[in-house]
């Protein structure tokens, strides 16, 4: 750290508090700092300052809370950490606190380790904390060879979808999803595979929507708006597969008489009666055990290297889906 200081001419004390993310330091110092930092190839030790500070004991937990799934996985996360001795800090993410936002209150908050759902790759604090802590990178494939990677098995989970539909004698199978990020792409990505593994690829049509019900909506309008629907649509989460369904029946418009709809997540959006959604599940349990234990395991030894691990995908069949119609 003192090499860093004597490079970007500061004092050490300024250089200690960018690399920990505390407010104070100016934008200019910052830039100084982390491209010393960076000419220098300086990684501050994770071990190192934990014997230096006090043990806070605090993991911190990025999410979007307008998320089931991410919810579910922080309400479970809660429990399990305080049974070995943890407590977790919540951080919503939003339009307005971005990666950057919460992750700079994360560090200062001194967590010790940080789940993080979906971040923004580029955000300048995320590299710190990766320099710093262990991190959890969740909900989608990460290139940071820095962080643990806890997220579902999409490909497996599109294929059973994929085949689900196929075996009811669906081929016009479209995908409301490929907006929001890295996981909205990955997604609309296995659909294609998984489309092109059951012969289907030149029936392969994407509506470039994001994971919403208002998406899901926008996604059945634009449907609407064809000479023919397809006879079903896989929606990129349960939210949007709800709003899909809620915008065809509304325009008298039978599910799944008419068209098939299915969500992702298995979220009580999905399980409510009047939605009924065909879905994926996406494992609370062994998502809570693959981000704990990846935490944990790298807190015990902090030269231990980052690994991904999947968690199972599984179909969950409800009343969205039948039988094609004849087109």
């Amino acid at each position: 750290m003192s090499d860093v200081a004597d490079r970007a001419g500061v004092s050490r004390q300024l250089v200690s508090m960018v690399m920990r993310g505390l407010p104070g330091p100016s934008e200019a110092s910052q830039k100084l700092i982390l491209e010393a930092a960076a000419a220098l190839d300086f990684r501050p030790n994770a071990s190192a300052r934990l014997l230096r500070q006090k043990r806070t004991r605090l993991i911190g937990v990025m999410i979007i809370s307008s998320n089931p799934f991410e919810s579910r996985v922080v309400e479970r996360l809660l429990e399990r950490a305080a049974d070995v001795g943890f407590h977790v800090v919540v951080a919503p993410m939003s339009e307005k606190r971005t990666t950057e936002v919460v992750i700079s209150e994360l560090l200062e908050q001194r967590v010790e380790a940080i789940a993080a759902f979906n971040p923004d790759p580029d955000s300048e604090a995320l590299s710190r904390a990766l320099d710093m802590l262990p991190v959890a990178w969740l909900g989608e494939r990460s290139d940071d060879a820095r962080a643990d990677v806890v997220r579902t098995d999409d490909d497996e989970g599109l294929r059973l979808v994929v085949e689900h539909l196929v075996a009811l004698g669906h081929r016009e199978i479209a995908y409301a999803g490929g907006a929001d990020g890295r996981v909205g792409t990955d997604r609309a990505d296995t659909y294609r595979r998984a489309m092109k593994a059951a012969g289907l690829a030149s029936h392969v049509d994407v509506l470039g929507v994001g994971f919403g019900e208002e998406d899901g909506a926008t996604a059945a309008w634009i449907l609407l708006g064809r000479d023919a629907l397809p006879t079903a649509v896989v929606g990129s989460s349960d939210q949007c597969g709800a709003g899909l369904k809620a915008v065809f029946t509304q325009n008298g418009v039978a599910v799944p008489g008419d068209v098939s709809v299915t969500g992702y997540d298995d979220s009580d959006v999905a399980a409510f009666s009047y939605n009924a959604l065909t879905t994926v599940r996406q494992d609370v349990e062994h998502t809570v055990d693959a981000t704990l234990g990846s935490l944990l395991r790298r807190l015990a030894d902090p030269a231990l290297p980052p690994r991904e691990t999947p968690t199972t995908a599984t179909l969950v069949v409800r009343g969205s889906t039948g039988p094609a119609r004849s087109v």
